[in-house]
């Protein structure tokens, strides 16, 4: 009995011993938080962007004396303080142009033509030798782009047919401002042919050109003013060439993209008397590949930050959200339709 007893005064102060330990008694240290639960693989996957997040956006514009320039850099520059995403604006050749630099993946988002943005996604007209490009959506429609056609203020040049013989600028090569004069042209009977000389300029060269006398007429499609002919208008004067009525109709008929614009008299410096012609859509597109979320916050950001647009070129004031499906041709890409989705916009 004696050696029981001496085993239970033993074991019990070793039990609770092992009991305080076990509770933390050392000290005041607190036993470790549970570890997080794992997110299920479902919510983990809809965190990964879709599609391309470029490090910094690249604006496919235009010339630097059109209207798509001036326009690319105060988008780019909402881009990069609004949604912050680092964008920049790229001079190129325009439309046609930069449907093949989305294409090549070499820009991210580009200012072209409606016109030309279709003839792209179906393989015709300049993109049939290359065969259709696929990776082109749309973001908008934007504004109307005017056909002008430009001679000096004292030019004998009163009609489209009084172009034949005269040197005349189409445009530079493959641009949507080539097309346009084709088929202006062609609604009039005439072709390049018919011109006494045809020369391929931008819109500052064309400007130029005329004010010097060393060509007598040039096709400029951009928003209305443009920087280069308003140049020309506030040096040596300028006049538009009118459409009539019946052949703004035919050609509507034939290409369906065109709508009737009128330029309103003061749109240049003294530029007094209001003329018809038409109109092509200026759209904005994007590659294809481009994240839906990346795309919905641009979008976002440019619509809701159109006044600060307006600062930037005249043009800005006639974008307009509930105008931005017209005309458009192309898919939309899903992070633009989403936005508009959310603002009852449908194509």
């Amino acid at each position: 009995m004696k050696k029981l007893k001496w085993l239970s005064t033993m074991v019990l102060p070793l039990a609770l011993s092992m009991v305080v330990t076990a509770c933390g008694g050392g000290g005041n240290q607190t036993a470790p938080a549970p570890a997080p639960e794992p997110k299920p693989a479902e919510e983990v996957k809809q965190e990964q962007p879709k599609g391309d997040v470029p490090s910094s956006v690249i604006i496919a514009t235009g010339g630097t004396s059109g209207t798509y320039y001036p326009l690319g850099g105060g988008m780019a520059q909402i881009f990069t303080d609004k949604a912050g995403i680092p964008s920049s604006a790229q001079s190129t050749g325009a439309s046609v142009e930069n449907m093949r630099l989305i294409k090549d993946s070499q820009v991210d988002l580009a200012f072209t033509q409606g016109d030309i943005a279709d003839y792209a996604s179906n393989g015709t007209v300049m993109f049939k030798e290359g065969g259709a490009i696929n990776n082109i959506n749309a973001i908008a429609s934007l504004y109307n782009e005017t056909v002008q056609i430009i001679v000096a203020k004292d030019s004998a040049i009163q009609t489209v047919d009084d172009l034949k013989g005269k040197r005349v600028s189409v445009g530079a090569p493959g641009s949507g401002t080539e097309a346009n004069a084709m088929q202006i042209l062609e609604l009039h009977g005439l072709t390049f042919d018919d011109l006494g000389k045809t020369d391929r300029l931008a819109f500052g060269e064309s400007a130029s050109f005329i004010q010097d006398g060393t060509l007598d007429a040039a096709f400029v499609t951009a928003g209305t003013p443009t920087a280069a002919v308003n140049e020309l208008a506030a040096t040596k004067g300028v006049r538009v060439i009118g459409i009539s009525d019946e052949k703004m109709s035919e050609i509507i008929a034939k290409y369906p993209y065109y709508a009737k614009q009128g330029i309103d008299a003061g749109t240049y410096p003294g530029f007094d008397q209001a003329v018809n012609t038409v109109a092509v859509k200026a759209q904005l597109v994007a590659r294809a590949e481009l994240d839906e979320e990346f795309v919905y916050k641009m979008t976002k950001a440019f619509y809701e930050n159109l006044d600060q647009m307006k600062t930037v070129h005249a043009k800005a004031g006639e974008i307009k959200l509930e105008a931005a499906m017209e005309g458009v041709s192309l898919k939309v890409h899903p992070g633009a339709a989403k936005y508009f989705e959310e603002k009852g916009i449908k194509k």
